[in-house]
């Protein structure tokens, strides 16, 4: 780790925390591809999924009485089983040791399955914000268990999971503070359970080598949760939403095909 990116990523966090107040996605679909650019992926994940949990707890601390249990347990039990499996597949395609080679401008290109699947899972998300149809789905509470199941599993995998938390969250007519209590609990559930499966499955000398870097992006994405939080509307802006979009998509397949 260089010292440049020591401050540069702490910079990046609070910067899409901020982010995360207009753009319409959460923290981890953002910092995601950013730790990409520099970690192999299941530490990327890893450092994201700390960095998501601080974060969360954090909020969590904000919000806690506005919680609706009931829809906890419906929702997010079944998010937190199915986020252990999708956890425990990302280190079983780690261990398949997939790789593709190929050339690219000419140069030869070394990139590995379980990088090409996250980029793909981004790409598929980012693109699906972009088509009105999609982004505007919502699904009754009866299908609150099978949206807690596939929010979990793609929690787990790829710690992407907030759009589908939303779709299938958005229909419990909760007020406002409630729903994003509710919410940010579930998050944090997942996040307890994925991480502890990233921890048991990731050298803790490779992870604790990054404890000055952790420690500072979670500062970082704190100070730009409060700057969002108490210094700003939770809006989201159509055009700056769009631009995110398509920024994220060109960066998933950068990172797919190994230009970054």
């Amino acid at each position: 780790m260089h010292m440049n990116e020591i401050f540069i990523i702490p910079l990046l966090a609070g910067g899409i925390a901020i982010l995360t107040f207009f753009s319409g996605f959460g923290l981890g679909t953002l910092l995601t591809p950013v730790l990409l650019v520099f970690f192999p992926t299941e530490l990327a994940i890893t450092l994201t999924g700390i960095v998501h949990l601080v974060n969360n707890i954090f909020k969590w601390l904000l919000v806690r009485n506005n919680i609706n249990w009931s829809i906890v347990k419906r929702f997010g039990i079944p998010a937190i089983i199915a986020s252990f499996v999708g956890a425990y597949l990302l280190f079983v395609f780690k261990e398949l040791n997939i790789n593709y080679t190929y050339l690219l401008f000419g140069k030869p290109v070394n990139q590995s399955l379980l990088k090409i699947t996250i980029s793909i899972m981004l790409i598929t998300f980012a693109t699906i914000e972009l088509i009105p149809k999609f982004k505007n789905l919502k699904f009754k509470t009866k299908w609150l268990p099978l949206g807690g199941v596939l929010s979990g599993f793609f929690g787990g995998l790829s710690g992407v999971q907030g759009a589908l938390r939303t779709a299938f969250l958005i229909k419990t007519n909760l007020s406002k503070e409630s729903f994003i209590a509710t919410a940010v609990t579930v998050s944090a559930l997942v996040d307890f359970t994925r991480i502890g499966v990233y921890l048991s499955n990731t050298s803790f000398l490779e992870t604790s080598k990054q404890y000055y870097l952790l420690f500072l992006t979670c500062i970082g994405a704190i100070i730009g949760s409060l700057i969002g939080n108490f210094g700003l509307k939770k809006i989201t802006i159509n055009y700056l939403q769009k631009i995110v979009n398509i920024c994220l998509i060109i960066l998933a397949i950068s990172l797919a095909i190994g230009i970054i």
